[in-house]
């Protein structure tokens, strides 16, 4: 269901735009799957004891953190194979509708253009994730505290 909603929602945003917005959508996917693979990294390494003093010292997102840590397991099945996994494909599709477009505008070849494009974002997106696997191993609690907070706004009072 998540795959067919980024896939209608790209391809509405496409069907119009020229090649900054189609630009501008490849990017958004590509950073999606990059997040969400560093907060599903993050979760799974992160330890709880620093989150229950900061809860105990009323600290905003401390409590959003620990439920976090104690699901692990499902949120970072979410963040990467659900939501990293479909930004992955839908980046790739954008990908390709990107190449098919400019090989039309410029009269090149649509192979060489879609193998260039789709190196590129294959590229990014693998150079991306790891790069965000270093970081959230190296800054875990902070980014788990941010989401914990980014959470908590949702949180009724």
């Amino acid at each position: 269901m998540t795959s067919m909603v980024f896939t209608l929602v790209s391809t509405e945003v496409l069907s119009g735009a020229g090649y900054i917005a189609a630009f501008i959508v490849l990017v958004f996917f590509v950073a999606l799957g990059v997040v969400f693979d560093v907060i599903g990294v993050a979760v799974t390494a992160a330890t709880p004891a620093p989150f229950h003093s900061m809860a105990a010292h009323h600290e905003r997102g401390a409590t959003e953190a620990i439920a976090l840590i104690k699901n692990s397991d499902k949120v970072a099945s979410v963040c990467n194979d659900v939501v990293g996994d479909i930004a992955g494909v839908v980046s790739g599709g954008v990908a390709a509708l990107f190449a098919a477009r400019l090989a039309f505008a410029f009269s090149a070849s649509g192979l060489v253009m879609q193998l260039v494009i789709s190196g590129a974002v294959t590229g990014l997106m693998i150079g991306g994730k790891a790069a965000g696997k270093n970081f959230a191993i190296n800054n875990t609690n902070k980014i788990i505290l941010r989401i914990g907070k980014i959470l908590s706004l949702f949180k009724k009072r």
